[in-house]
């Protein structure tokens, strides 16, 4: 399966939502990343300001090259969310992203519902990859 993704922005709720699927190539990853800099341009809030949620549910397992890709996407300062939560459903996939976040602050989910209360919730405040 190739790669897809979707971003949704909610500029009233600062919020970005993605969905990613599939096998990515380092080409995907930067029309990814080509992607998320349009999404970012659309929100009105401060820099880094922002929650994020993405499901990953349909993601397959990458290559190391990629989750290295990815790594360096979730280091970028200029796009580091206030909250981070991922929807994951394969263990193996969740460690994959724990790799790939290299000890960022970041919460996984298997449930899109409690991703979202968390991530909107005026709990605990977090700065996440």
């Amino acid at each position: 399966m190739s790669a897809e993704y979707s971003i949704q922005v909610d500029p009233s709720r600062d919020l970005i939502r993605i969905r990613m699927s599939g096998f990515f190539t380092l080409a995907d990853v930067d029309g990814f990343l080509a992607a998320r800099a349009k999404a970012h341009a659309e929100l009105t809030c401060r820099r880094n300001a922002h929650l994020t949620i993405n499901d990953l549910r349909e993601m397959k397992i990458q290559s190391q090259e990629i989750v290295d890709a990815f790594r360096a996407m979730l280091a970028a300062p200029e796009y580091r969310s206030r909250r981070l939560a991922f929807i994951v459903s394969s263990t193996l996939a969740r460690s994959q992203l724990g790799r790939a976040l290299a000890n960022r602050h970041a919460r996984c989910f298997e449930d899109s519902d409690a991703a979202e209360a968390w991530l909107l919730g005026a709990g605990e405040e977090s700065q996440a990859a």
